[in-house]
Parts: C-alpha cells; structure tokens; sequence
C-alpha cells in the first residue's frame, strides 16, 4: 500500500514540475501578422460580432453577435488556415471580458471604424 502511495504522490509531482510531460504544443496560425505598431498595441479598428463564436482553445475569445471588438493585429493568412484577427471585446455588458484579448475569425466580424492603416508586417510569436 505505501508504494503505491508513494508512486501516486511520485507521478503527482513529475507531473507538476516537468512541463515537458503536461505541456501541449499548439500550432502556430500564422507566422506574420499586421499591426499598426511595433508592438501591436494601437487599435486598428472597430469590429462588430455578426455570429456568435465559441472559443475552441485559450488562444481565442468567444464573441456574441452584436459585441463591439477592438482589432489590434490582423494575422497574414497561410495556406490551409482561417483568416484571424487579435482584439479584445469592448462595452459595459462585456465587463467581465474586457482586457482579454484573443483571436477570432475575421470572416464574423465587420469592421465599424478602421482607426489607423495595419502597415507593420510582423513575426508572430
């Protein structure tokens, strides 16, 4: 009985502290994106939620049909990938939510204000 404790507590503790083991590797979306900035911090834009989307992993935001975005970065498209933006959600209701930023598909959302020109290409990290 106590080496199977000690195994349990063991396989706890590797697990823990060897991010190797419990890591998940993502791929990349893209490897350039277009900012209006060097760091992508300026907005680009204002864009409206036209469909509801859920957030398949923690890379993204989930967004409600009507919800304004703000767009921050625009990711180059790349063969066999989804057209993606960067943005975080704006309004009083959203509260909860705002701060976050995340990607979404650009093909749900249309652009209210475009603020500024995305003319920095940059490398995605």
């Amino acid at each position: 009985m106590t080496r199977r404790v000690w195994l349990v507590g063991f396989l706890l503790c590797l697990r823990f502290t060897c991010p190797l083991v419990t890591g998940i590797f993502m791929d990349k979306l893209a490897s350039q994106k277009l900012c209006a900035d060097d760091d992508c911090v300026y907005t680009i834009s204002l864009a409206r939620a036209e469909e509801d989307y859920n957030a398949p992993d923690c890379r993204f935001i989930s967004t409600k049909k009507g919800q304004l975005i703000y767009v921050y970065s625009k990711l180059v498209k790349e063969k066999d990938s989804g057209e993606f933006w960067a943005g975080s959600v704006y309004g009083e209701q959203y509260e909860d939510h705002m701060g976050t930023v995340g990607y979404f598909p650009s093909s749900l959302v249309s652009e209210q204000h475009i603020y500024q020109e995305a003319n920095k290409t940059l490398p995605t990290t």
